[in-house]
Order: C-alpha cells, then sequence, then structure tokens
C-alpha cells in the first residue's frame, strides 16, 4: 500500500515539475513580446506603463505558490 503511495507521488511530482517548466517556456517567450526592441522608441508613455505593468504582474503570479 505504502509503496502505491510513493509511486503515486513520484509521478504527481514528475507532473507538476512538467507544468512548471512548460509554464517558464511560456513565460519566456511572453516576456519576449513584453520587451520593446532596443532600436523602438516608445512615444507614448501610456504603452511603456502597460509593458511594465504587464511583466510585474505577470512575475508577481509566477512566483505565488498553487
Amino acid at each position: 500500500m505504502e509503496s502505491n503511495f510513493l509511486t503515486s507521488a513520484v509521478a504527481a511530482n514528475e507532473d507538476f515539475s512538467e507544468y512548471v517548466a512548460h509554464l517558464q517556456l511560456h513565460m519566456t517567450l511572453q516576456a519576449r513580446n513584453l520587451v520593446p526592441p532596443l532600436k523602438q522608441t516608445l512615444e507614448d508613455s501610456r504603452q511603456q506603463l502597460l509593458h511594465q505593468t504587464q511583466a510585474n504582474f505577470e512575475k508577481q503570479i509566477s512566483r505565488q505558490g498553487l
């Protein structure tokens, strides 16, 4: 009975690790969309604030426990 529990716990841990890896990849790809290229100048300060707010929000969410 105990080995079934341990096997189940290991499988759940592997699933969670895979989920975290997928989430990190997704957030990395999203970060590319949030950060403007160095050559581009943002004339609209509201757009710049929006980009920074989105990046901060995603960073905060990613650090919260499930």
